[in-house]
């Protein structure tokens, strides 16, 4: 899966990397390549797989949409 990324110099030194494919997906690093690398760990985390009993109170409906 490819996901494009801006990554950008923080004014406080190191980089501030988005994923504006993913809502809420962002991270930093030091330098270039940590900022990276912090993204793609971020970016994992998100699409990982999550067990919907747990997120959800009981009592709550669960509806699929397709759009």
């Amino acid at each position: 899966m490819i996901i494009k990324v801006i990554l950008e110099p923080s004014e406080e030194g190191g980089y501030t990397v988005i994923a504006p494919s993913l809502p809420g997906c962002i991270s930093e690093g030091d330098s270039r390549e940590k900022a990276l690398a912090n993204i793609r760990e971020a970016i994992e985390l998100y699409l990982e797989p999550v067990d919907d009993d747990q997120i959800f109170p009981s009592g709550a409906e669960i509806v699929e949409l397709a759009v």
